[in-house]
């Protein structure tokens, strides 16, 4: 078997600890990692994790779980894949991040890695999809941390959520929401859609939706769906005024039915708001108008899901 050993470092202008916590808290890795989609922490002791991602590798969605051992102390997290996606044989590594000084730091990334069958071109493939991925994890943790460590983020990033209660079970609408291939037929706001499912519960969703300008936008998300309680997504081509859109769909049963909940996380990007808002826009008027836009479509989706629900509970 041949085994691969590679190496990814960055110098970051923040301290070492606070590098250090940004990576130790998965729930970060979808807003500051670009090939990350979603990650779920399955199991936790003390300093062992057990945690399921989904992320791009080469373009390509994949899933696989890995097992990671903090150490803060030591300012290193260890990880090792239990379950790779192919056609990696097996991977592993190590985030090591070094003070330089009291307000910088170098983070090395290590990985290992094999290929089934010893296969030269999937060697290949693995070696191109490592590199890429720890070039844009690397870049992406070095500005999320700069940034959020100046406290630049705050009003650049934020969350909210739209909820409606609906008289019907929580499969009924966690269906209209997974069925989007269906949403042209079913939602007035988006005019084309693509959806594939190549791997069960993990989807790449592609659509135009209208605006009330009557302007057409396309977008492109991969999904990740947990009948029938939740689907999270990333969207991964944004419109101008974002840099990043992560969200999640949940169900709840409750005793009068079903609570049903979009939520969404939004990073702004303040080089296009001048030009799409115009010169006198500030960040405050990116917020709300994203924020409107998002939220519009959020509950004419949930309004519509419910009504479907309810029609079939009747």
């Amino acid at each position: 078997m041949t085994t691969r050993e590679v190496e990814h470092e960055i110098t970051v202008g923040a301290p070492a600890a606070a590098v250090y916590q940004l990576l130790a808290d998965v729930s970060n890795w979808p807003r500051i990692f670009p090939p990350t989609i979603h990650v779920d922490r399955i199991e936790a002791r003390g300093a062992e994790e057990k945690i399921r991602i989904w992320a791009t590798a080469n373009g390509r969605p994949k899933n696989w779980t890995s097992r990671r051992t903090l150490d803060p102390a030591g300012l290193r997290i260890t990880f090792r894949q239990e379950v790779p996606a192919e056609p990696v044989k097996h991977m592993g590594g190590t985030w090591i991040i070094e003070p330089l000084g009291e307000a910088a730091s170098r983070v090395r990334l290590l990985h290992d890695y094999s290929a089934v069958d010893d296969d030269a071109h999937d060697l290949l493939w693995i070696a191109q999809a490592v590199d890429k991925n720890s070039t844009s994890e690397l870049a992406a943790l070095k500005a999320n941390v700069e940034a959020a460590h100046a406290a630049q983020t705050e009003e650049l990033t934020f969350s909210f959520t739209d909820t409606v209660q609906v008289a019907g079970c929580a499969k009924d609408v966690f269906d209209f929401i997974n069925e989007a291939q269906l949403w042209a037929e079913r939602l007035p706001h988006v005019a084309v859609v693509r959806l594939e499912e190549d791997t069960p519960g993990l989807q790449e969703l592609e659509m135009d939706t209208r605006a009330k300008d009557g302007s057409v936008h396309t977008t492109r998300s991969y999904r990740v769906v947990f009948p029938h309680d939740k689907i999270a997504y990333k969207q991964v081509t944004l419109p101008a005024l974002m840099t990043l859109h992560t969200g999640e769909w949940t169900f709840t049963e409750t005793d009068e039915g079903t609570t049903a909940s979009s939520q969404h996380t939004v990073s702004l990007n303040t080089h296009n708001i001048a030009r799409i808002l115009g010169d006198e826009a500030t960040v405050a008027d990116a917020r709300a108008y994203v924020h409107t836009a998002l939220s519009t479509n959020s509950r004419a989706t949930l309004a519509h899901a419910k009504a479907y629900a309810e029609s079939k509970a009747s």
